[in-house]
């Protein structure tokens, strides 16, 4: 399983700012005041081949009244799901009361916690960190999260502590389809699930959140081999209060980090909403193939129908390379038509072409619509190759391409996806610039001209 690190600590200690390095993103709001986090944030992150998922929280004091006692019961959530807790501290402060309390509290969560010196700037590491050993929760580690001084280190050695994905003897690991079936609560996973096994293998039950944890059933059909990840549904998070249903997102996001397609279920009957949105986001940051059911469309008019068409055409039009099925779980309409797109995807994620296939292909490409210039010289795309899959990978590389403009990387992109004939995957585009192996020699030269000259007319 993918490993789970939340950050806590009391307020302003740099727990968003961390949570930005970890997860390579601003998506978690940061500026020099307490308080800004007001609810749990989840995020996807990876350190070379290792993925993992970290929490974001609110601060937590102790004397929370109102607004702040929610804040801090969201962090208190964070820990039961976490597998590892940073709890997070301020160097430049000190230790506080706040850190007392919260320090007693993760005593009793019975979890690895890892104590994170924030905010070592301008000090020396050792000495910011040596007032933490009070808090007797192991030896503290310094960092500074905002000029990014040990975040590496603090995350291999956290990742450490996990098995690494080659030494876990998952039996996810095989030749299986791995096949992620998320949405809301309610929304008709476990009866899609059962559809699509014909037999009765979930508990279904008119009522959100029945299932509790991520369910896999493997199976075979037509001769291929399938993983089915049934998972529990992403409510709002105000709607959380069972104890049992809060781990929910988390184990929806580790399945998706497990599958190999994913099929995001939407209820056409409440349309496309913030949750749909957030989960799809998540697969696509994952790199995820991806197939789109709209459950319950039996139960709509033809206008009704129309209506939610055009809603998901226009707030999805950037995923025009993924399949939509309008299917009724419940009924069986159109349920098997799921398996093709899901073929397709799983097909398309591990495509591979050659070095010369792809080359020949940005050629054609960029013959008929030329890169612009840039200071007067036509930016040059010399050749291109095939970095990774699951999502596939292309590397472009070429003169001048830091300068190539968003407009012409996306006709870049269209234009491959349309000759490859790929359909269900996200494709990944790096564009790397050609270094002059001349450049070097050219720097020499220039500096032993220079030197010439000085020794000639210096006197």
């Amino acid at each position: 399983m993918t490993p789970v690190i939340a950050l806590v600590g009391r307020p302003n200690v740099g727990k968003s700012t961390l949570f930005n390095r970890f997860t390579r993103s601003r998506d978690a709001l940061v500026a020099d005041f307490s308080g800004l986090t007001r609810d749990r944030k989840y995020g996807d992150g990876r350190l070379e081949d290792r993925p993992f998922i970290v929490i974001d929280t609110g601060g937590v004091s102790g004397y929370e009244e109102g607004l702040d006692a929610e804040m801090a019961k969201q962090s208190f959530v964070a820990i039961d799901e976490a597998d590892i807790v940073m709890f997070l501290v301020d160097g430049m402060a000190g230790i506080s009361g706040d850190d007392q309390f919260l320090a007693d509290h993760l005593r009793k969560a019975n979890k690895p916690i890892i104590v994170v010196v924030n905010k070592t700037d301008g000090r020396d590491p050792d000495i910011a960190a040596a007032d933490f050993f009070e808090l007797g929760l192991g030896e503290p580690v310094p960092i500074s999260a905002s000029n990014n001084h040990g975040v590496r280190s603090l995350l291999e050695d956290t990742l450490a502590m996990f098995p690494a994905p080659e030494d876990l003897g998952d039996p996810l690991e095989s030749d299986s389809i791995r096949l992620a079936i998320i949405g809301r609560p309610n929304v008709g996973k476990s009866t899609l699930v059962n559809r699509l096994l014909g037999e009765e293998r979930v508990v279904v039950f008119d009522q959100p959140g029945t299932t509790m944890d991520s369910i896999y059933i493997p199976y075979e059909r037509h001769g291929k081999q399938y993983m089915l990840i049934d998972t529990a549904g992403v409510r709002r998070r105000k709607n959380i209060t069972e104890a049992v249903e809060k781990f929910s997102i988390v184990k929806t996001l580790q399945a998706i980090q497990d599958g190999n397609v994913v099929v995001l279920l939407i209820d056409a009957q409440v349309g496309l909403v913030d949750q749909d949105m957030h989960m799809l986001g998540f697969a696509l940051e994952s790199g995820r193939a991806l197939v789109i059911a709209v459950n319950k469309w039996d139960g709509l008019s033809e206008d009704q129908k129309e209506k939610v068409r055009v809603a998901i055409d226009r707030k999805l039009p950037f995923l025009d390379w993924a399949d939509i099925h309008f299917i009724s779980a419940k009924h069986g309409t159109n349920v098997g038509h799921l398996y093709e797109s899901i073929d397709e995807a799983y097909t398309g994620a591990r495509s591979k072409w050659s070095t010369n296939q792809l080359t020949t292909l940005m050629q054609g490409v960029s013959e008929m619509h030329q890169p612009p210039l840039v200071g007067g010289r036509r930016i040059k795309l010399r050749y291109a190759h095939q970095g990774g899959s699951n999502p596939p990978i292309i590397v472009i590389h070429g003169n001048q391409i830091d300068k190539l403009p968003g407009s012409y990387k996306r006709y870049l992109e269209n234009a491959f996806r349309k000759a490859l004939r790929v359909r269900g995957t996200p494709i990944r585009f790096h564009f790397r610039v050609n270094e002059n192996p001349y450049d070097d020699v050219a720097k020499g030269r220039r500096t032993n001209d220079s030197k010439k000259h000085k020794g000639r007319y210096s006197n």
